[in-house]
């Protein structure tokens, strides 16, 4: 039996390791995150985004630290976002596929009563984009 730790984590911050930092940053750009031009080639990148850190490091920075690591293609992890209506969603998707990226599932109104969409950012995690449905 696995005994439970007697410290509480939080989760504080998702942080992406990028084979284009540029490209990578372009595609949340496209998603509306809030993050400054010309940090394209820095060694780290993060913004503050509903109270959750994101974070990009080329795999350079990660290299420089864990000299053995290897990216993994298409993780089992994704980010959703929340948008502020089910025809944003539609907008988004489109923008993000006009600006280069790719779109995955394209927009439905899913059974759980979400707009919902997903894309793959430019290292193949799945990104969705969510709104409630309206009655």
């Amino acid at each position: 039996m696995t005994k439970t730790p007697t410290f509480t984590a939080t989760l504080d911050m998702v942080g992406i390791v990028t084979a284009d930092p540029g490209r990578s940053l372009a595609f949340y750009r496209a998603l509306g995150l809030p993050i400054p031009e010309g940090l394209d080639d820095a060694p780290h990148v993060e913004v503050t985004s509903g109270g959750m850190r994101l974070a990009w490091d080329p795999e350079s920075t990660v290299r420089s630290f864990h000299p053995s690591w290897e990216p993994v293609r298409g993780g089992r992890i994704g980010l959703a976002f929340l948008v502020d209506s089910a025809a944003r969603v539609d907008e988004l998707y489109a923008a993000v596929v006009a600006a280069g990226f790719d779109g995955v599932l394209e927009p439905f109104d899913a059974p759980w009563g979400q707009r919902y969409a997903t894309l793959h950012d430019p290292d193949g995690n799945g990104v969705d984009v969510f709104a409630p449905l309206s009655d």
